[in-house]
């Protein structure tokens, strides 16, 4: 049974390898404070995925809870700023649209990993929106107030996944698990362009 669920895992990832999103680069105002606390709930692919992230904390429990919000946060942070930078980074737009797939994965499977695995498939997925983000900034704006903007915004949608998670509790688990499926049709829904 696992070795199906691995095998469905890398190939939906390897078809969202191929696909790009187009999310991101170019799109919106993102030279504010607000434009940036308002992108993450601009389009399904940030949604879904920082809601997922919460998600799958909330199943694992413990430390998760905290560290891989945290790690998402600070990452992405890091992206942002190498984006802002003009650091070119491989693959962002595909990264992104496989976060989407793989995390919705994690969760519907309720795959229990150690926490540190969860933080270092969490924090390369942030790296790919970070960077998208911080590309986004105009040279001659004020791209901290954009970048903070998303950061908090970002952990509300996170906190946001934990509670439903921590709500639903084991006597609903399945409910957070059919969230992740959900997840995971949105980045089916955007790689075939039907979303």
């Amino acid at each position: 049974m696992m070795s199906a669920k691995r095998l469905c895992l890398s190939a939906i990832l390897l078809l969202a390898a191929v696909m790009p999103a187009y999310a991101h680069v170019g799109i919106g105002t993102t030279s504010s404070f607000t434009a940036g606390f308002m992108h993450p709930f601009s389009g399904l692919d940030h949604m879904t995925v920082m809601i997922a992230v919460g998600l799958w904390a909330s199943l694992k429990g413990g430390k998760a809870i905290s560290a891989w919000p945290a790690a998402f946060v600070g990452v992405m942070l890091v992206g942002g700023g190498l984006g802002m930078l003009h650091m070119p980074l491989p693959f962002v737009e595909p990264g992104i649209l496989a976060s989407v797939v793989a995390l919705g994965l994690l969760v519907a499977l309720a795959v229990d990993l150690p926490v540190s695995a969860g933080v270092a498939i969490i924090g390369l997925f942030a790296l790919f929106h970070g960077h998208a983000h911080g590309t986004e900034v105009p040279e001659n704006a004020g791209g901290l107030e954009y970048i903070a903007g998303f950061a908090i915004a970002t952990a509300l949608l996170h906190a946001t996944g934990i509670a439903a998670g921590l709500g639903l509790g084991i006597r609903f688990r399945g409910l957070a698990r059919a969230a992740g499926a959900g997840c995971t049709a949105v980045g089916a829904g955007l790689a075939f362009g039907m979303l």
